[in-house]
């Protein structure tokens, strides 16, 4: 008889703050997505706790009373990680630790944590050691409360201060030569670039988990990996993908997620190069999720970040097999917040049908259903950055010149 290997999750709470700028229902959805990180890290949240304050508290994040109330839960449930919403301070992030006595990690840290589990080249692995780094420097000095004289001066030069500045000095040195290495491997990359000619570049986009990788998979024929869980591809893969004759390069890229930490985003610059030297972008988006919108205003935020908000783009929306239409009381009446649509002449009537200067596609990536006219629509585009590029090369796109004409 088969043993079934018992997996061990950490338990785990989660932490978060309603403010002026934050509502509860915005704040929900930011839960929601925190437990999926954590699930994703290996982790099982056991409970959620929230508190209304116009801005945090310096010291401890969240008030004294709620502290007291996160302390008695992790005693009592043996929690092994209180996981916080917003970047914490390096003070704040102390001081938790000490009140708490158990592992304080903020959303940034949990993100690094994933990435690091994800990384498979050495490339991936040297950019989120950097981001770990990055992360780590201002936190050093909370690894060493245990010692008393920390600081400087005439009769206070402990160990604690030693010890600090030993490590501190060794980070420094670490980021420099994790910089020194990347550089290295960006000039490659970009003579990599280069040398593929002057091929149309595709790049796919999107929030994470909205199947992107499958998507990729599906349309050029490659083995990348597909998994349901929050940045399942790390590396960026570029295949030749040739539809009726017409040869591009499509480009997978790391997916972007809302509060994406500064040190990620400075780290794997070079693979957000894909995306601005992309001709053409396939802005990818999980229909199925109920906050799509919310995605795709956080991939046209990043994209704005990166410079790369005017390039030619088609919206895809993608999961129309799994989505489920949402519903809410409103004097008695339960009335659709938007219609059941089991056609794609349906769904294209819809308000995001009409998203940006070429029409949205509506697709399930894993069903391939209305591949056709994806593969036809995204024919089209490149067709006509790849005739503006290589004028003297129309004969091979005779219907082109009858459209011509």
């Amino acid at each position: 008889m088969l043993e079934i290997e018992k997996i061990n999750y950490e338990k785990a709470v989660l932490v978060g703050i309603i403010t002026q700028n934050q509502t509860e229902e915005k704040l929900q959805e930011y839960l929601d997505e925190l437990e999926f990180l954590t699930q994703t890290a290996g982790g099982e949240v056991c409970k959620r706790f929230t508190q209304k304050m116009e801005k945090p508290n310096p010291k401890t994040f969240v008030g004294t009373g709620k502290l007291e109330e996160i302390d008695l839960y992790v005693k009592e449930n043996f929690i092994d990680t209180v996981i916080f919403d917003d970047e914490l301070t390096p003070a704040q992030q102390n001081n938790l630790s000490k009140m708490l006595r158990v592992k304080v990690i903020d959303r940034t840290n949990l993100i690094l944590d994933i990435f690091a589990q994800r990384a498979q080249t050495s490339y991936a692995r040297t950019q989120v050691e950097l981001a770990q780094f990055q992360y780590l420097l201002p936190r050093l000095t909370g690894m060493w409360t245990h010692l008393e004289r920390q600081r400087g001066g005439i009769g206070m030069r402990g160990p604690g201060e030693t010890e600090i500045e030993t490590d501190r000095r060794i980070v420094r040195d670490r980021i420099a030569l994790l910089k020194d290495k990347l550089k290295v491997i960006d000039k490659q990359m970009a003579v990599q670039r280069s040398n593929r000619g002057a091929m149309v570049r595709v790049a796919l986009v999107g929030y994470t988990n909205v199947g992107k990788s499958t998507l990729m998979n599906a349309i050029g024929k490659s083995e990348v990996f597909v998994e349901n869980k929050l940045f399942a591809t790390l590396d960026t893969t570029v295949r030749k993908v040739v539809i009726k004759n017409l040869p591009f390069l499509l480009a997978d890229t790391v997916g972007f997620i809302r509060k994406l930490p500064t040190q990620l985003v400075e780290s794997f610059k070079s693979t957000l190069d894909e995306v601005r030297e992309a001709d053409l972008l396939l802005h990818v988006v999980d229909i199925s999720h109920p906050e799509f919108e919310s995605h795709i205003e956080s991939v046209n935020q990043i994209l704005k970040e990166i410079k790369s908000d005017d390039k030619p783009t088609i919206m895809i929306f993608n999961k129309i097999d799994a989505y489920t239409p949402e519903y809410f009381d409103n004097e008695d009446l339960m009335i659709e917040r938007s219609s059941k649509h089991f056609s794609i002449e349906e769904w294209k009537n819809t308000w995001m049908g009409k998203v940006g200067e070429n029409n949205a596609i509506f697709i399930s990536a894993t069903e391939k259903e209305n591949f056709e006219e994806f593969r036809q629509k995204v024919y089209e585009a490149v067709r006509t950055i790849h005739i503006t590029r290589f004028p003297y090369n129309n004969f091979l796109y005779p219907e082109y010149n009858e459209n011509k004409e």
